[in-house]
């Protein structure tokens, strides 16, 4: 009898308002840990000794976000999609009767969630132990013994003693906190709702009690629509089922109900209490998330999101949640009662704010995003970005626009070129063509090495500071010249410039395939992916075929060696034969690499029709995801090898090539348009924020130049989008 665990994703968390909402309910946020409550459930039940397949069973609208946070732990579940809420009879109805289909002798372990059980060992050891009372025939509960009385919690009174379970006397709904005291007294358990029982059973049951769930049920789960193996839609059937709870239509008729009583730490966070006390305090016993100062206050608890920051003097029991545009200030004693106020808030239509957001859809995000690259971006750099006197970039803007004196890396220059080119190219009306030219022209003139390559870095006054030629460098120079060839046919021999670095950089080639970069890490992925983009770049806008046969020989590369065979992700670091690097160098990953590579795989897939690159660009897309902190709605900078994560502040770079693959592969392109609004709102219009901390809120810190680069491509990924039209090779 194989264990299936089930986990049941209903329940609006109405208690956990400001920050649980319909659209992202209290399962869904990191209350306690750095993973929401619905994962770290998910982890908890796939580890139990003999399960098979993990069912999510959940409402139709949130069957995206349980797809990535799925992704973000890397773990498989099928997940069953309700048309419309029917309550828990009907919901663990269709979840046993998918189970029944596959297995007769299936054993449901049905969960909720949003529970906190810190001891997860103790909890499967405990569900082990009602597995072998639901094999003789019982739907066994788990039975928490109180640690003090509740009014939140439902009792179990338990009876006899039926082998490893007991069974059920009564069960009683939550109570007062007098009689809650009186229950403790007599040997009452809570009620945990988490439920172990062979789904052929709950079946007969509910043929016996409530037919009509059984039977929707079933019907729901035959016409589901949807892979079997991971998310189905039931059937319309379902919305038939009587609207009804399992403790109403089974648990207080059947003759088969037991309880295990469990002594593990539980709650169901069901309130801002519970989650404070669930969670890691300091000295003065504040639990707070976010930008926060405390002066002489204790036993609080703050959650708050970047942008926002809250400061208590002299304050005690105080929960403050700031989310959405919504502040909620409450004593955590009475944190039961921010339902009925939220329950006043929706008569008065005024639960939710309108979104702060510029724009709601893809294409109000592209003509948005068009107009701020035109009207501000594009002059803001010109003006003051651009040495009028000295030529060249500058290599940064601080938030109010005002120039950083720094030495000039040569990326810089060929970014900002590229971003003038492509300028042209999108029609702006500004002076694109005399930006683009003031930065080729300094580059050329200020960066060229006698051997062909160009250095790394000059002085504010374009003297010599590095003469390193790194491979990465090179490669935004061949971008740059491919872009501006193209926009302005004619002017220089660019065309003969890229060919005369492309015969230079034969001098990086590795014998084993591709090029050695210099520095601490010669064998690397990211530096040949700017050289793919460059020779992509040039095979699009006419070049030789030597363009083609470089991109061709890159994205083998990839293919084969960048990205794990298995896992789908591309590492970063390499060995001098490709291999995946020693130590810690080796175990990098950086979401924003995932994104960006499938951006360009992507992209050859259109121009080419090569079978393999379009699996791999979307396998890399979901990878790329599972870095996305989905509380912040960000791509964190670095993960290990396992998906933990190694650096959980977020640059604005990811956010740009999350945003580019999602819109390449037509996945949401929404979530990280939105969240991209965040970091352009600088004093500044035009500039933008480079770091969102890991706790909330950005460094304060110049916007460096060579960003706009990312930001310009994402307005090529919008236009892409928006024609349907793929870029061909001439």
């Amino acid at each position: 009898m194989a264990i299936y665990p089930v986990i049941m994703c209903g329940g609006s968390g109405t208690r956990l308002w400001p920050a649980s909402r319909p659209a992202r309910p209290k399962q869904f946020l990191p209350l306690v840990g750095a993973r929401s409550m619905f994962q770290e459930t998910v982890l908890r039940v796939a580890g139990l000794e003999g399960a098979a397949q993990v069912v999510v069973v959940a409402g139709v609208a949130h069957g995206e976000l349980i797809a990535a946070q799925l992704s973000e732990i890397g773990v498989e579940a099928a997940v069953l999609l309700e048309p419309e809420p029917r309550d828990s009879a009907p919901a663990m109805a269709g979840a046993c009767a998918w189970i029944a289909q596959r297995d007769q002798d299936g054993v449901a372990v049905v969960v909720a969630a949003d529970h906190h059980v810190p001891d997860a060992d103790a909890f499967r050891a405990a569900v082990l132990t009602a597995v072998e009372g639901a094999r003789q025939g019982l739907i066994v509960t788990l039975g928490v013994r109180p640690d003090a009385p509740s009014s939140a919690y439902g009792y179990i009174s338990p009876g006899e003693a039926a082998g490893p379970v007991w069974t059920v006397k009564a069960f009683v709904e939550k109570p007062d906190i007098e009689t809650a005291r009186d229950y403790i007294t007599a040997g009452y358990l809570w009620n945990s709702g988490n439920f172990v029982v062979s789904a052929a059973l709950l079946l007969a049951e509910l043929d016996a009690f409530e037919p009509a769930i059984s039977a929707a049920a079933r019907a729901a789960v035959a016409s589901a629509q949807g892979d079997a193996g991971e998310s189905q839609v039931l059937g319309v059937a379902f919305v038939t089922a009587p609207k009804i709870s399992i403790d109403y239509a089974v648990m207080e008729k059947t003759k088969a109900a037991a309880v295990l009583p469990v002594d593990f730490a539980w709650s169901d966070l069901g309130a801002w209490d519970a989650v404070w006390a669930a969670s890691e305090r300091d000295q003065s016993g504040n639990a707070v998330r976010g930008q926060a100062l405390a002066v002489d206050a204790s036993d609080c608890l703050v959650r708050t999101h970047a942008g926002a920051q809250v400061t208590l003097i002299g304050v005690k029991d105080i929960a403050v949640v700031v989310d959405q545009g919504q502040v909620l200030v409450c004593k955590l004693s009475a944190s039961q009662r921010v339902k009925t106020a939220v329950d006043r808030l929706k008569a008065e239509g005024r639960e939710t704010l309108p979104s702060t957001a510029p724009f709601d859809t893809i294409e109000g995000a592209a003509a948005w995003f068009d107009r701020w690259l035109r009207t501000s971006a594009l002059p803001l750099w010109w003006t003051l970005g651009a040495d009028h006197v000295r030529g060249g970039f500058h290599e940064a803007l601080t938030p109010e626009g005002a120039p950083v004196e720094a030495p000039r890396r040569s990326r810089v220059q060929t970014r900002q070129t590229f971003v003038y080119a492509s300028a042209g190219q999108m029609g702006w009306q500004g002076p694109w063509r005399q930006a683009a030219w003031h930065g080729m022209s300094y580059f050329l003139d200020r960066y060229r090495r006698p051997d062909g390559l160009f250095r790394a870095l000059v002085s504010e006054a374009g003297e010599p500071l590095d003469e390193t030629a790194a491979l990465y460098d090179q490669a935004f120079a061949l971008l740059a010249m491919a872009t501006l060839n193209a926009a302005d046919p004619g002017h220089a021999d660019l065309a003969g410039e890229g060919r005369l670095l492309l015969e230079a950089l034969q001098v990086l080639r590795h014998p084993a395939g591709g090029f050695r970069e210099e520095g601490a890490h010669p064998f690397q992925a990211n530096a040949h992916m700017h050289l793919l983009e460059a020779a992509m770049a040039w095979a699009e806008t006419g070049g030789g075929p030597e363009w083609r046969d470089l991109a061709a020989e890159i994205v083998e590369l990839a293919l084969t060696r960048f990205i794990d065979a298995n896992g789908g992700y591309l590492r970063e670091f390499f060995g001098a034969d490709w291999a995946p690097a020693s130590g810690e160098d080796g175990r990098l990953i950086e979401p924003g690499h995932q994104f960006e590579w499938a951006w360009l795989l992507a992209r050859w897939s259109q121009m080419t029709g090569e079978p393999r690159a379009l699996p791999a660009a979307r396998r890399l897309y979901a990878a790329g995801l599972r870095g996305v902190d989905s509380a912040r709605g960000v791509a964190n900078n670095a993960l290990n090898d396992d998906f933990t994560i190694r650096d959980a502040n977020a640059r604005l770079w990811p956010q740009t090539e999350w945003l580019k693959a999602a819109l390449i592969l037509d996945e949401d392109g929404l979530a990280p348009a939105k969240t991209l609004v965040d970091y352009l709102a600088t004093p500044a219009v035009g500039a933008w924020r480079d770091v969102s901390h890991a706790n909330g809120g950005f460094h304060e810190e110049p916007a460096p130049a060579s960003s706009f680069y990312h930001l310009t491509s994402c307005h090529s990924a919008f236009q892409f989008f928006q024609s349907g039209n793929s870029p061909e090779f001439a």
